[in-house]
């Protein structure tokens, strides 16, 4: 009856939305470094361009894939899925 009862409760949770984002990397600037940019700069991340992009929900990584284009649009194709374990460690640490 247990694994019943959480399934249900699961179950409800399934339908809640959350917003997802994709984190490509970061880097620490000074604001007076950020305020001279202009249209056209680039801005060198933490990333190595081969290296996957993180899912992120709810501050956790859920999973990291490469991004490619899907119908004029910028999409994720999954390559990892964390564990359960690893999204409930993660925060937004890299796994």
């Amino acid at each position: 009856m247990i694994g019943s009862t959480l399934e249900k409760g699961l179950e409800l949770l399934c339908d809640i939305e959350m917003e997802a984002t994709l984190h490509f990397g970061s880097r620490a600037m000074a604001l007076r470094d950020v305020l001279k940019h202009e249209p056209g700069d680039v801005v060198e991340l933490d990333r190595h361009d081969s290296q996957p992009v993180d899912l992120v929900v709810a501050n956790r990584i859920v999973a990291r894939g490469q991004v490619v284009v899907a119908n004029g649009n910028f999409a994720l194709r999954v390559t990892e899925v964390a564990t359960p374990q690893t999204r409930l460690e993660s925060g937004i640490c890299h796994f």
